[in-house]
């Protein structure tokens, strides 16, 4: 099943909605990690007071400013609305060994999806489920050592060539071959690396299984976004890349108007 076009175009739409609104105002997993899916509406936990206080120069953002920075479901438009919580395909495909420790590390960064690992400062998250699809789109906003997140997207481009193709075992038995490409985005905060992942297979039935993930890093200052979207049926790519576009673009005009409290 595909995104119907009204998807796309309702990202066009509320990218200049936002636009408008701004100019006037990897590690391996341990002891088997559960996703982490929050609804937009509790997607932190509350700001402490000195969390609270206005940011000085070269300081990162508050946590009331990570939380205005995620993206909102009218940011995606129909048919996203609120995650209901994380889908079965998430233990049954993701959730999977492989020889290669590279290799390895990808398929947990998927999982756990603590892409540039424990946010070290504020943080906040948002998911978003497709109502018409099993389709699922996480977007955080986390505070990471610049220098590190480099690094991490440097691993990222690394992945097609290392890891374009391997095999994959589920806990649950089954054996899935993963492909891994490049995916294109568009100029968006300081740096920043998408890759593509499918992983095809079978269930214990016998039924065959295509997962496709979309994982994305962007780095904005001293603040980072990761973005994963990822289901069972076809998953747009454009919905990735407007995602990105529109939440580099909210952190960056936050961090631009000086990080003035909230």
């Amino acid at each position: 099943m595909t995104h119907p076009p009204a998807t796309a175009r309702a990202l066009l739409v509320s990218a200049l909605a936002l636009a408008a609104l701004l100019g006037s105002a990897g590690c391996a997993v341990q002891g088997e990690p559960r996703p982490k899916w929050f609804s937009a509406s509790a997607s932190a936990s509350p700001a402490s007071p000195a969390a609270e206080q206005p940011a000085g120069p070269g300081d990162g953002l508050t946590e009331a400013q990570a939380r205005a920075a995620l993206i909102t479901e009218t940011d995606l438009g129909e048919p996203w609305g609120p995650t209901r919580g994380a889908r079965t395909w998430r233990d049954g495909l993701l959730k999977a060994t492989t020889e290669d420790p590279e290799c390895q590390r990808l398929l947990d960064a998927l999982y756990t999806e603590e892409l540039f690992g424990a946010p070290q400062g504020p943080a906040a998250t948002a998911a978003f489920d497709a109502a018409d699809t099993d389709a699922q789109v996480r977007y955080q906003v986390v505070a990471r050592p610049p220098a590190d997140v480099d690094r991490t997207l440097d691993w990222l481009r690394s992945l097609p060539g290392r890891c374009g193709q391997f095999t994959a075992a589920s806990t649950r038995g089954g054996v899935q071959g993963v492909e891994v490409g490049d995916l294109p985005l568009p100029a968006a905060g300081d740096a920043r690396q998408a890759l593509r992942i499918t992983l095809s297979g079978e269930t214990e039935e016998g039924e065959l299984t295509y997962l496709t993930m979309d994982i994305a890093g962007v780095r904005v200052g001293e603040e980072a976004i990761v973005v994963t979207h990822g289901g069972l049926d076809e998953v747009d790519a454009e919905v990735t890349r407007e995602t990105v576009r529109i939440g580099a673009q909210r952190l960056t005009e936050l961090t631009r108007r000086g990080r003035a409290q909230i």
